[in-house]
């Protein structure tokens, strides 16, 4: 049978072969305690089940334009205004599958074949294979602790060649939680600016941080108005809606109609159900609840970190958003996807082996997510401590 070349250069999600696993054990009956998957463990808020149980009750459900419905649209111009003084355009706004399909309409709308995109290693996986699906191709930067593992404007100049197109960058980061301020986006667009490429802020984590207020690419004037700078965000996360795959992209002004034949080509359009039930996502009533999940997020970040460290792991720069800690296991094992295959295995805790992040230090690295209740996290850190002692 045939295929494509490029089938051979994508390759598998790591992490769900263990969530696969994790499946496998629980179907035996055993007791696992999730801290793999990047997937919240609340049900979406009321008030956005509830609208779109309104909406699907009226039986009106066709499609709606390619870029998204008007008052969607509409209403994130609003929150970027509100949440963070940002004066973006509706029009600017483009409703997407996920942020997988903003990803891919960023991708498709800049991407030559053969042209290079500079990619934080760790960084998000499925970035690199968007890019080569595209027939680009996916250049790492090695990061680490001592620039919070973001890239930086020298990392990125020394990078770059004729045949670079962009920099793509997340805040918070996936896996590792960490943060770019306003001043470090704005370097990184300078130097990007400079080269005549395009700087892709993925920011689908924005609004869980903790410790720090958080930051949206927009809210730099200069960035807002810059002609080279795509944003990708997302409903999944803060918004708890990851089941209902809506994202959205910011492109620069101007710019939508040519995302929008791409977007009427790949999707047709978003889920209608989806963006109806979004609309409630921006009620004050569910950022309340929003914001009462941060906190409780940020409790479980301060309680795992310090467990953590006490059964040896080293986490030398700590999250400020997402919810994940990229841990350096190598006072513990040599090899973290054999670390994690036993955890699982022996202790019942699936976390995610570095492997899938990336080429920079993966064996040395575990991703814990902080995806389940208090109490869990802390028994998966006593089953750890057990393992250790050989009990």
């Amino acid at each position: 049978m045939y295929r494509s070349r490029r089938l051979d250069d994508i390759q598998p999600f790591h992490v769900m072969e263990l969530l696969r696993r994790a499946r496998e054990l629980e179907a035996q009956g055993r007791d696992i305690i999730h801290m793999e998957v990047g997937e919240p463990d609340f049900p979406t808020p009321a008030p956005i089940v509830e609208a779109a149980q309104a909406f699907i009750g009226r039986g009106d459900v066709h499609y709606t334009p390619g870029l998204g419905l008007p008052a969607l649209r509409e209403a994130i111009a609003r929150f970027y205004q509100d949440r963070f003084g940002a004066d973006v355009s509706p029009e600017r706004i483009v409703i997407t599958a996920g942020a997988s399909g903003a990803l891919m309409l960023a991708l498709a709308a800049t991407t030559e074949p053969g042209d290079e995109w500079l990619l934080p290693d760790p960084g998000y996986p499925s970035n690199r294979h968007l890019v080569r699906a595209f027939e680009g191709v996916a250049r790492a930067l090695p990061v680490d602790a001592g620039s919070r593992y973001q890239p930086t404007p020298a990392q990125v100049d020394a990078a770059w060649h004729a045949r670079t197109r962009g920099l793509m960058v997340a805040s918070p980061s996936n896996p590792t939680g960490t943060l770019l301020d306003l001043a470090e986006l704005g370097a990184l667009h300078r130097s990007t600016h400079a080269h005549g490429g395009v700087l892709l802020v993925d920011e689908i984590y924005q609004g869980l941080s903790y410790g720090v207020e958080a930051c949206a690419a927009l809210a730099d004037p200069a960035l807002n108005a810059a002609d080279d700078v795509f944003v990708v965000n997302s409903f999944s996360k803060y918004f708890g809606m990851t089941g209902w795959r809506l994202g959205w992209l910011v492109v620069p002004q101007g710019y939508a109609r040519n995302i929008e034949r791409l977007a009427q080509h790949f999707f047709i359009s978003p889920s209608t159900p989806a963006q109806h039930a979004a609309l409630a996502a921006f009620a004050p009533a569910t950022l309340d609840i929003l914001e009462a999940r941060r906190h409780t997020f940020a409790e479980r970040r301060n309680a795992l970190l310090p467990a953590l460290r006490a059964l040896g792991f080293c986490i030398a720069t700590e999250p400020q958003g997402a919810f994940y800690i990229y841990a350096d296991i190598s006072q513990l094992a040599d090899d973290s996807e054999a670390f994690a295959r036993r955890l699982i295995e022996e202790a019942g805790v699936a976390a995610t082996p570095g492997l899938d992040f990336g080429h920079h230090r993966p064996r040395q690295h575990l991703r814990i997510a902080y995806t389940t209740r208090r109490e869990r996290l802390l028994e998966a850190v006593d089953r750890m401590q057990r393992l250790q002692r050989g009990a």
